[in-house]
This record gives C-alpha cells, sequence and structure tokens, in this order.
C-alpha cells in the first residue's frame, strides 16, 4: 500500500495558451500511465474542480512508496512536463504527502512535538 504522495494541484490556465495547456495535460496524464504500468507509481487520480471563487482549479495524486515518490521528483521526464506545466498554468504546485502509513509516521512525529511545547 502506498505510504507517500505527490499532490500536483494547478490554477487557471493562462489566457491564450488553452490550446497548449491541453497537450501538456494529456502528455502529463500519458507520462502518469507509464509510470503506473512500470511500476514506478502505484497509482494516480485526476480531479477537475467546479468553479468556486479559489485559485485551484484541479489536482492530480500520485501515490507509492516513499523511494517511489522520491524518484519521481528527480525523474527527468517528470520535472520536463511540470516545467511544460508551469508555462501554461498559474499556481503550479508541487507538494509531497504522508498517506496511509505515512500518515501515521507523520502523525506521531507530529503529536511527539506537541509534547514538547505543551
Amino acid at each position: 500500500m502506498a505510504d507517500a504522495g505527490l499532490f500536483i494541484g494547478w490554477g487557471e490556465v493562462v489566457r491564450g495558451r488553452e490550446d497548449r495547456a491541453l497537450d501538456v495535460f494529456n502528455e502529463t496524464l500519458e507520462l502518469y500511465g507509464h509510470m503506473q504500468a512500470d511500476g514506478r507509481i502505484e497509482s494516480f487520480e485526476v480531479a477537475l474542480l467546479n468553479p468556486h471563487g479559489g485559485e485551484l482549479q484541479g489536482f492530480v495524486m500520485l501515490r507509492g512508496s516513499e523511494a517511489q515518490i522520491d524518484a519521481v521528483n528527480r525523474d527527468e521526464d517528470f520535472q520536463r512536463v511540470m516545467t511544460k506545466g508551469s508555462l501554461v498554468v498559474d499556481d503550479l504546485g508541487i507538494i509531497p504527502a504522508a498517506i496511509n502509513d505515512g500518515l501515521a509516521r507523520a502523525m506521531a512525529i507530529y503529536q511527539a512535538e506537541v509534547a514538547v511545547v505543551a
């Protein structure tokens, strides 16, 4: 079971770059599909958000082991599509996430530190 994630969120598409944004989106999803098929990640989920007045328009959550997620961050193809993405959307964010067993470890660290300051 995956214990680490990579949350990749984005804002509005840059005006005038809508067609390029679609191409980059499809290229990125293709890369994630290959990563999953090759065992480089366990899974991924894509969400497009309804208009809500906020900046976040959609996100992808990649799931895998800590080693898999660390390797994704260093993968040149991943870095390339993230660079392409940053040129066609506003507010691109790439954020490591603790999930499942990783969440339990992160909460244990947090609880231990709360006990120190309490």
